[in-house]
């Protein structure tokens, strides 16, 4: 599969695809206009990465904002990585946030108490 790199905008986040060494991250903010047209190209690669995925998956969150159209589709990527865990792949969820940004921990906690995927929380 092919790298995909996204530069971010003030609206949109750094996006960064990469099958041969499992890594799916997003970094900056995400307020998409069309959050649909933004990552609908991101969650087909998805798909298609979770058909024959690395040994190792990582997926890492590092975003300073999000709106609410943008909540709906991380927990859609999340929820492709807990039925890739359930299927027995080894897949880690890394949420980073800025050590003062309590919103944003408090927005970790809440996607893993809705799915169950192994995941870590750092503050930077």
């Amino acid at each position: 599969m092919e790298v995909i790199k996204i530069r971010g905008t003030e609206d949109t986040p750094n996006v960064l695809l990469d099958a041969q060494k499992g890594i799916i991250e997003f970094s900056g903010r995400s307020l998409p206009e069309d959050v649909m047209s933004f990552y609908a190209p991101v969650l087909r690669w998805i798909e298609e990465y979770i058909e024959s995925p690395n040994s190792h998956s990582e997926v890492i969150f590092r975003l300073d904002y999000f709106n609410t159209a943008s909540s709906k589709m991380i927990l859609d990527i999340l929820i492709y990585f807990e039925h890739l865990s359930k299927e027995g792949h080894e897949v880690l969820v890394k949420w980073s946030y800025q050590k003062d940004d309590e919103d944003m921990a408090d927005a970790g906690e809440e996607y893993f108490e809705i799915v169950n995927v192994p995941y870590e929380m750092h503050s930077y």
